[in-house]
């Protein structure tokens, strides 16, 4: 009796399930394509985008631990089993000939039971909404130097990138996201003055500042002289961008292969003008709809003034 209570017990919080991978994952890869064993705790699901963020232990022969969004490949079935707090065992299939330049596929789900499932722990190199942004220093595009502290005051949204990256989906869509709204906001005396727009490259070695300024004005414009009252762009040396990256959970690698490529996953958060977070945006999933929503949250639009032509004068 005491052996039949332990294993309805044991069944009652281990389910074992092994995706079978879809039908095409494997021609979705290159020849070129790298695999890894990856394990770890899943702290968000997003049956929509088919995505999952996991909180991962350290992958072997290509990157330490972290949190971190993943693209999922796999069968209709394994979202029916996904859920946060599940762990998984997974390959992790790095592939820079690709659509996407990494996912994951063949899980392995081992989920406790959903009766009392204690929370996931916060992860603490993983940033939380309410959490203070840590100090940095980086210079931008007109080679001055910026801290967190100088958009105290402002609601700050930043995001990251690097300007070689030639994927549409991914930097190019982020400096679009945000050389539009900064546009929008430009034509905005009262936003113009409380919104900043912080891009952080992760590529130092080429992303120089006078490149950066460059890279920018493609962006903003060549007809007319960029504006960068708004939308910034900026640099540091790696370790002070690691720093930053870390606490908003991006995770980025120089591809083994190619060296002028850099493997990477996606964040954009908006920063209270108290210099805490309120809301980080996983993917490239966010529209500019949304985020300009939640900037006007922090800082309502200036109403627009009505001019009440004065009466004419009665004729004599």
């Amino acid at each position: 009796m005491k052996s039949m209570r332990f294993l309805i017990l044991f069944l009652s919080f281990v389910l074992l399930f092994t995706a079978c991978k879809s039908a095409g994952n494997s021609d979705q890869a290159s020849a070129n394509a790298k695999r890894y064993k990856l394990k770890g705790k899943v702290l968000s699901v997003n049956k929509m985008t088919k995505k999952v963020t996991v909180n991962h232990e350290a992958v072997e022969g290509y990157m330490e631990a972290m949190t971190m969004e993943f693209p999922v490949h796999a069968a209709d079935g394994v979202w029916n089993e996904l859920d946060t707090g599940v762990e998984v065992a997974a390959d992790l299939v790095v592939d820079n000939a690709g659509k996407n330049p990494f996912w994951i596929e063949n899980l392995v789900i081992s989920a406790p039971a959903k009766a009392g499932q204690t929370d996931v722990p916060v992860d603490g190199n993983f940033a939380q909404v309410g959490q203070e942004v840590p100090d940095f220093t980086l210079t931008n595009q007109d080679g001055k130097k910026v801290s967190i502290k100088d958009y105290r005051g402002k609601a700050l949204a930043i995001t990251f990138i690097y300007a070689r990256c030639p994927l549409p989906d991914y930097c190019i869509r982020m400096s679009v996201n945000f050389s539009d709204l900064a546009k929008h906001f430009a034509a905005d005396e009262g936003m113009k003055d409380n919104v900043r727009l912080l891009s952080i490259s992760f590529d130092p070695t080429n992303d120089t500042p006078e490149k950066l300024k460059a890279y920018g004005a493609g962006y903003l414009g060549k007809d007319a002289k960029p504006d960068f009252t708004v939308w910034q762009l900026a640099v540091g040396p790696d370790a002070e961008v690691r720093k930053i990256a870390d606490f908003f959970g991006l995770r980025y690698e120089t591809d083994a292969n190619d060296k002028t490529q850099i493997n990477h996953s996606l964040r954009t958060a908006l920063i209270g003008t108290d210099g805490k977070v309120i809301k980080i945006y996983s993917g490239n999933d966010w529209t500019i709809a949304q985020l300009l929503k939640d900037i006007e949250a922090v800082v309502p639009p200036t109403p627009q003034k009505i001019v009440i032509p004065a009466p004419a004068a009665k004729p004599k």
